[in-house]
């Protein structure tokens, strides 16, 4: 047994027991603490219980007593210690906004994610520690708007799912039950027209940020980012391959078989796009494209960027195709570029055949700038950026 007077008195490195499952610990340097080894489940633990400098060998003790009669009664003190350390809702929250503002260029994106969860979700879910969050509480901050602000109850969802994430992905819940938990007490929202889910285009830049920060591989998310760069269609980036960039003039020629027009298309890019690529160049393997899959090296599945989305809530309110028309409506709101111009961008194929047969050009000047404006948006640049005019 040990006494004060021995505890002040050892000072030789090592490992001293008081009897029973108690240890004084004298590390090299010369600092002392108190450990106690117990068996739970099965399984032999070492339990640190503090500086000999704060806790006091009566203490120690006391705390020891406490520990072995947790465990006889099937507790878990280490489990224990790990819950008075689990953040609140708002905790979590507010640490998730701080990982994810410095990949929003634009600010006001930020403020909005933040202000989201203010207005929805921290009056609900603010004080629970993430743990005790439960599908009922995370339907209790969405059904009140679901059929009356049905886009903004998705993204209440999406930034709770989010949250909710990253408190999984460290160990403070044990799942997130805000996903799929909660899919089927969520009604259907009807629709009038059956078009491409597609996020308004102030809201794509928030988007890519949501994708950056996913568990996804990174080879799924620059092709994500490197589609809405250029508003391509899925297919069409999947497959991409190193043959097909032109990095002197800028241009990507996507060939015939993968247009849905069947014929050639140059698209150009902008200095974002041009970023992307240059990050792909790491993944680049025997097999030539750009965004290889990391588990079979091979071009990824026709599914891989829709699980992304899924996997980030960013499914329920945009397809991948519906990025393209998020484009498009932003070109024709924040342009003055000619219909020709968005339109072939969009690899669609402009006028009869009369019409194409004078019109031989590909207005790849104008689209290169026009490429550049949207890329500028996304990142937070529009201001420097010169309006487009027709010519």
């Amino acid at each position: 047994m040990l006494t004060a007077a021995k505890v002040r008195a050892i000072n030789e490195p090592g490992r001293y027991a008081d009897g029973g499952t108690l240890y004084l610990l004298v590390a090299p340097g010369g600092s002392k603490s108190w450990v106690q080894r117990l068996t739970i489940n099965g399984r032999r633990r070492d339990i640190g219980l503090g500086s000999c400098q704060l806790i006091t060998l009566a203490d120690a003790r006391r705390k020891a007593l406490e520990n072995r009669l947790l465990v006889f009664n099937g507790g878990d003190p280490t489990a224990e210690k790990r819950k008075a350390n689990i953040p609140t809702f708002q905790e979590a929250a507010l640490k998730v906004h701080a990982d994810l503002l410095p990949n929003w260029k634009n600010k006001a994106h930020g403020k909005q994610w933040i202000r989201t969860l203010e207005t929805y979700a921290f009056p609900k879910l603010g004080s629970l520690p993430t743990d005790r969050v439960t599908p009922a509480d995370v339907l209790g901050c969405i059904l009140p708007i679901w059929n009356t602000k049905a886009e903004t109850a998705k993204r209440v969802r999406q930034r709770i799912r989010q949250v909710m994430g990253w408190a999984v992905a460290h160990g403070y819940a044990p799942v997130n039950t805000a996903g799929e938990a909660i899919d089927g007490a969520l009604p259907k929202i009807r629709r009038k027209v059956e078009h491409h889910r597609a996020l308004p285009y102030s809201e794509v830049a928030e988007a890519l940020a949501v994708a950056d920060s996913s568990r996804a591989s990174d080879a799924v998310k620059l092709a994500f980012r490197f589609l809405v760069l250029t508003a391509a269609r899925t297919t069409e980036v999947r497959l991409a391959a190193w043959t097909e960039i032109d990095f002197e003039r800028r241009l990507w020629t996507i060939p015939a078989e993968r247009m849905k027009a069947a014929k050639d298309h140059r698209q150009p890019w902008s200095d974002a796009a041009l970023a992307v690529l240059n990050e792909a160049k790491r993944l680049e393997n025997r097999s030539g494209l750009i965004f290889p899959s990391p588990q079979s090296g091979k071009e990824l599945s026709n599914m891989a960027i829709t699980k992304l989305l899924r996997d980030t809530g960013l499914a329920e309110r945009a397809t991948t195709h519906g990025f393209r028309a998020s484009f498009r409506t932003w070109a024709d709101e924040e342009t003055s570029a000619d219909y020709a111009a968005k339109e072939l961008s969009l690899a669609h194929t402009v006028g009869n055949a009369v019409v194409q047969a004078y019109a031989r050009g590909d207005l790849l000047a104008k689209r290169r700038r026009l490429m550049q404006q949207w890329a500028n948006y996304l990142t937070g640049a529009a201001a420097n950026v010169v309006e487009l005019h027709a010519a």
